[in-house]
This record gives C-alpha cells, structure tokens and sequence, in this order.
C-alpha cells in the first residue's frame, strides 16, 4: 500500500520517509502541500496519507475530506494540535519515537488491508440462473432423497464447503450426477 507523507518542510517528510524505508514500508512518497498529497492518493486506489497540522495549500482535516475512499488518514502534531483534533482521527505526537510510529503506522495498514478484503469479499447477489440452479438441485434432493427443502440445502452447502467450491457449481454437479443416471 502506498504511504503519502505530507508536511510542510520537504526534509521533513524526506526524514519520515527514510524511517518508514529501513522498517520495511517500501512505497513512501514525501510532499510539501496537500495538492501533491491528493495527486498522489487519486493514482492509487488504497493506502495511508500520514500528514501535519498546518501545510501550506490547506489545513489537514480539508486533505482528511478530500481523500478517496480507500485512504486511511494519521495525523502528526505537537500534544496541543493532536489533542485539539476530532477523536475520529488517528495520531502520533511530535517528537515522534521511531517505535510507536512505526507500530501505529503499522496497525492502520493492517487494519485497512483487513477492511479492503472484507469489502472484497462481499457476497454478491446471484443471477436468476444460479439461483434456478440452486432450486432445481435442492427440489431433486428433495423428491429422490426424501429430504426438507432445509435439508436439501444444507446437503448442497455443506458438500459445497467440503470441495471448496462455490454454491452454484455444486448444485449444477448435482443435476448432472442425476440427470446422468436417469
């Protein structure tokens, strides 16, 4: 995943950048203004925007709006300027120590990688189709086998889960076996 550091001082954000290379983070992208910093979320479809309070081009709860959906937001400040901030938004105080940093870096990449799979895995609905699929396989079970039409679809996801395969090719199995013995 992409980290953008965006703080006013470039040597700054060159500074962060070279501590979150030696730890393993290998795609950090240091800028000096916000624009930069959207420029760069807007190529990249997820990563972390870690910035300061004040840049030049505007303030770092506008660049927190501004961002696509799939960027995760750590703010860095002095206790002040991080206490002041809304209790939504993750943050690390200044001086930064190099170990929280990188750990608090590293739990909202974690989190955000759980998050994207988790959306990623989203059931999506089936087609009338598969779902005819479905129906006729359970309502065969149920004539041939004498089973509920709860039975005959627990039968289809439970032989669908010990193959590893999904719902709709283990019911079109099942009309093929069938049909091929009639």
């Amino acid at each position: 995943m992409r980290i953008i550091i965006v703080l006013p001082k470039m040597e700054d954000a060159k500074r962060i950048r070279k501590i979150l290379i030696s730890h393993g983070f290998e795609d950090a992208v240091p800028c000096n203004t916000a624009s930069a910093a959207l420029i760069e979320a807007n190529a990249d479809i997820r990563g972390l925007v870690i910035s300061g309070c004040r840049l030049p081009d505007m303030h770092y709860s506008q660049l927190k709006e501004c961002l696509p959906a799939g960027f995760e937001f750590l703010l860095l400040g002095s206790a002040n300027a991080v206490s002041a901030a809304d209790s939504s938004i993750m943050s690390v105080t200044m001086p930064l120590r190099v170990y929280d940093f990188v750990n608090t870096v590293e739990m909202i990449l974690n989190q955000a990688e759980r998050k994207y799979r988790k959306n990623k895995k989203k059931t999506r609905q089936r087609t009338e189709k598969e779902e005819n699929y479905i129906k006729n396989a359970k309502w065969l079970l149920m004539e041939r086998n004498h089973l509920s039409e709860e039975e005959a679809y627990r039968y289809i996801q439970k032989r669908s889960m010990d193959n590893g395969i999904n719902m709709v090719e283990t019911a079109q199995m099942i009309l093929t076996l069938i049909y091929d013995e009639c």
